[in-house]
Formats: structure tokens, C-alpha cells, sequence
């Protein structure tokens, strides 16, 4: 079986992207020796982004996606993991507690039929996973944030929800019943690795695998807003059971991606959380309990009247002709807003790499930071009114946490070490090292 892997990037990265990996090499007996498939296969996300916005230029003669839409995408996945910093996946940590008070079996670890097993049982716990955050207002208030861009690309695929890995821990714990936590700790990652690059609409069709396997063909349709688009596809790795629970939609007529109420913003919080409080402002608007209570367990499109998940009379009809939001800006000022970002991300970076050696004080205070800089960023995109004063705020914080040796330095890279020598006229020189 599988010897425990080093931290670092390998092979194993890329081929785990397109679940290229066999139960031999990828099956552990020990949680702590499981890879971090996703950490490794990070240089590769960025690889083949690059790669599909060359691809998209000479193939289209147009760029497939936006600086302001490229970083609030890249922005949400960054926000997605910070609870991370404080906690086990809420995934795993349900699963492991339910396995070792309430399994009914003991499968082996090291069994391929014991792999396939909880791969087809982690993807089939994702089609239901995927389906009711559809169709559940409050579950689909956490999941629209993967859905709120208008392009289709693989950097939407980074877009993902800070709230929904606190409900989707539910529908995995029937596979920890049988299927060993190090068995499943694999299978969750590759599951949210294979639907990475489906996410392009380079890739047109892919001959018989479109029968047995999602693929972008198949995953556009399910980010359209076209009425034949809605509620269709929800498959991680296998869309077979779309094919089976009557979910399959074939791509046909041009698919408008996005919301069916695009929200407009590129504000990362807003993004993130607006759903919640259009929630709580409907509920009130009724009068009943009944009905306030299902504005958040009835679908999105529901209403006193209509049956469970109500209907799409309402929504705004679909022509083919519908242009993204894609505010102009100056360019300096888009200059300025990606080295400030780049900026986080190393943050983020470094964050992530040392936080096993920082106090809770520290952590808390570097991911307040990197939130509020996606934040002001975001506003400085909108061009919002108070974007400049969030913007000088962000600054001073920034300088103050470089003071107190939270944060490199922006020009930590040109940084010459000295020490202090006496001078043979009396005195002190500095002196380089």
C-alpha cells in the first residue's frame, strides 16, 4: 500500500485532478499520512488557468475572463478555507466521530473493493449533497456564491462558499458507516479535485465518456440560467445519476451563465452572504409561521401557492443576448488592485504554511486582515463612495501588522541585512553581510 507522502508537490497532484490515481498508491492506514491532494495539486489550478486564458485569446481572439471577476473568484476560494485555520474539515471531523461510536462494518483499509466502494458512496452522497443545495432556500443561500459569475471558467471553479461546509458534513456520515475515515479522506478530496477542469468552455465534447462521466459539457448546462438549464446536472465525478433520478439535461441552445438575478458586484462579502438577508427580509413579508419557515426549506423560486420548488414563471426570460458586468476601470487603478491582492495572497500563503507555529491571536488577526483587504479591494472594483476610506484603513492596518512582525515587509525581498562595526576614526559604520 501507499507509504505515508512528504509534504510537496508530485505527480500526484495533476493526476489526481482527473482522478488518475489507483487504490494501491492512494490507500492509508493512518489519517495523518492521507496527502493534501488539493494543496498539491495548487500549482497546477494556476497552470492550466494560464493555460485555458491563452488558449481562449488565439482560439477566440477575446479574453475568457475578467481581472474583476478573476479575483473575486480566486477571493472566494481563499475566504472558503480560513475556518480551516481553526478547526478540522467539519466533513471529517463528523465522519470520524460517527465511525468510531457507530460503524456497522469494519471494512479493510487497504482493499481496492473497500476504494471503489466509497468512491461511487462519496459521489452519490455529492449528487444528493449537490441537489438539495438547489433546492433548499438556506442550503442554496451558501451555494449561489459558486454560481454568481457570469463566465464560465476555470477559475470558477475556485469559487466557492465560506458557509456551505457547515451543512455538507451531513450528507456523507451514511459512508461512515462502513468506509474508513483515511479511505474517505481521500475520496472527498479527489471528488472536489475531478471538478475542477470541467469548469471551461473550451473543452466541447468528449464522445462516449459524456454518457458515464460530468464533464464541461455536461457541468455548463448546470451553471446556466437558461429555463432548460435550471436545477440540472448536479454530478461530481459521475453523471449517471442525473441519468437516473430524471436531473440529466443535454447542452443545446447557447447557455447564459450566472445567476438568474445577476447581483452585480464584485464586493466579496456581499458575494458571499446577500442571500441570507434576502431570506430573512421575504420571511417577513409573509405572515404565517408556515410560510415564514418555508422561504428557507422550500426552494428559491417557491411562494404561498406553488408546489415545493415552485416554479421559474418569474424569472427573467433568457434571449442568448445577455452581456456579463463588466465595469470599466482605469487601468493604473487595476494595477494597483492586483499587487494589493497579490499581496494577500502571500499572506494567505504564509498563513496557511505557519499556522501550527502562531498563536490564535495571530492567526485571527492575519485572516481578519486578508478579509478585510479582499473586502476593500472589492469595493475599490465596485467603485464604491466609501472604497477610499476602507482603502487608507486597510493601509494603516497593513503598515502596523509589518511593524509588529506579523507580516513580510512589501519589500522584504530587497532587505539587506547589516550589523553594526567600529569605525577605525571612532565610532560605528554600518556594514553589509
Amino acid at each position: 500500500m501507499a507509504e505515508a507522502v512528504e509534504p510537496g508537490y508530485s505527480s500526484e497532484g495533476f493526476r489526481s485532478m482527473f482522478f488518475m490515481l489507483t487504490p494501491n498508491e492512494s490507500s492509508y492506514q493512518q489519517l495523518e499520512d492521507v496527502p493534501q491532494y488539493v494543496q498539491q495539486a495548487t500549482p497546477f489550478f494556476v497552470g492550466l488557468m494560464v493555460l485555458e486564458m491563452v488558449v481562449g485569446l488565439l482560439k477566440t481572439g477575446s479574453p475568457v475572463v475578467t481581472i474583476s471577476d478573476l479575483l473575486t473568484s480566486v477571493s472566494c476560494g481563499m475566504i472558503s478555507r480560513i475556518p480551516l485555520l481553526l478547526m478540522r474539515s467539519c466533513e471529517l471531523t463528523a465522519y470520524i466521530f460517527v465511525w468510531n461510536r457507530f460503524r456497522l462494518l469494519d471494512l479493510p483499509w487497504d482493499s481496492a473493493w473497500t476504494w471503489w466502494l466509497t468512491f461511487v458512496g462519496v459521489d452519490f452522497c455529492y449528487y444528493w449533497l449537490h441537489r438539495l443545495a438547489h433546492e433548499v432556500s438556506i442550503m442554496w443561500a451558501a451555494h449561489q456564491v459558486h454560481h454568481s459569475s457570469e463566465y464560465y471558467n476555470l477559475a470558477v471553479a475556485l469559487r466557492q462558499s465560506l458557509t456551505q461546509q457547515f451543512t455538507s458534513w451531513i450528507f456523507y456520515l451514511p459512508m461512515a458507516l462502513i468506509a474508513p475515515p483515511t479511505v474517505f479522506a481521500v475520496h472527498i478530496q479527489l471528488n472536489l479535485l475531478y471538478q475542477f477542469w470541467i469548469h471551461t468552455e473550451l473543452i466541447r465534447d468528449l464522445g462516449p465518456l459524456e454518457w458515464v462521466f460530468n464533464t464541461p459539457k455536461h457541468h455548463r448546462v448546470h451553471h446556466g440560467r437558461n429555463k432548460y438549464c435550471i436545477d440540472k446536472n448536479y454530478g461530481g465525478i459521475l453523471i449517471i445519476w442525473d441519468r437516473l433520478f430524471g436531473t440529466f439535461a443535454e447542452e443545446s441552445d447557447k447557455v447564459v451563465f450566472g445567476l438568474v438575478f445577476p447581483i452585480n458586484t464584485f464586493e466579496i462579502l456581499y458575494v458571499q452572504l446577500h442571500y441570507y438577508s434576502y431570506l430573512w427580509r421575504r420571511s417577513n413579508t409573509f405572515k404565517t409561521v408556515g410560510d415564514k419557515l418555508s422561504t428557507f426549506f422550500k426552494g428559491p423560486s417557491w411562494s404561498p401557492g406553488k408546489p415545493r420548488l415552485g416554479d421559474h414563471a418569474d424569472n427573467p426570460k433568457v434571449t442568448g443576448q445577455e452581456v456579463p458586468h463588466d465595469p470599466s476601470w482605469p487601468l493604473p487603478l487595476q494595477l494597483y488592485v492586483v499587487v494589493h491582492f497579490l499581496m494577500a495572497l502571500g499572506t494567505y500563503h504564509d498563513l496557511f504554511e505557519n499556522k501550527t507555529t502562531l498563536s490564535q491571536l495571530t492567526v485571527l488577526g492575519m485572516s481578519g486582515y486578508v478579509l478585510l483587504t479582499l473586502t476593500s479591494l472589492g469595493f475599490i472594483v465596485d467603485r464604491r463612495p466609501t472604497a477610499a476610506f476602507l482603502e487608507m484603513l486597510r493601509c494603516v492596518v497593513m503598515v502596523t501588522m509589518q511593524r509588529c512582525g506579523c507580516m513580510k515587509p512589501l519589500l522584504s525581498s530587497l532587505a539587506v541585512p547589516t550589523e553594526l562595526t567600529e569605525d577605525p576614526e571612532g565610532g560605528t559604520r554600518q556594514a553589509g553581510m
